[in-house]
């Protein structure tokens, strides 16, 4: 049995360097750990690796092709929507891709979609159904059966 935890999730990069760029100067976030084939990044209670999409499928064995929506999307949740709209604003002000402006479900909340400049999607929300704790780490789901 495997246990229900996740400790590193990698994005496979066209360009390495663009996207350590992206992540780290456009987010400002900070490696704890990278070589010239990829680069960790500390996240509350698992590391995100990105590196080389050839450099990984070798390491598989497998095809490095594929393009367009992956099908996968990185959420970061904050308190407030307040929050929301200041990251959609800085985050605007340095040219990223924003793909929708803050909408508000009808359940409540606030959120909205970005790409990183190979087109992974992120996304920012403000969601009462996710209680987190004071480091930002998700507590787990409450029930959605009404919505």
């Amino acid at each position: 049995m495997i246990d229900q935890r996740i400790t590193v999730l990698t994005l496979a990069a066209d360009d390495l360097p663009r996207m350590r760029n992206f992540y780290e100067g456009a987010l400002g976030w900070k490696p704890v750990a990278a070589n010239d084939d990829i680069a960790f990044y500390q996240m509350n209670g698992f590391l995100l690796s990105i590196t080389g999409r050839k450099f990984i499928a070798e390491l598989i064995g497998i095809s490095p092709e594929g393009s367009g929506f992956r099908g996968t999307t990185i959420s970061y949740n904050v308190a407030t929507e307040q929050q929301v709209r200041d990251i959609y604003d800085d985050l605007k002000s340095k040219g990223v891709k924003i793909l929708t402006a803050p909408t508000a479900p009808p359940f409540g909340g606030l959120y909205f979609y970005f790409q990183d400049v190979e087109s992974n999607v992120l996304e920012v929300a403000c969601n009462d159904f996710i209680p987190m704790d004071a480091d930002g780490n998700a507590l787990g789901h409450k029930p959605i059966d009404q919505l």
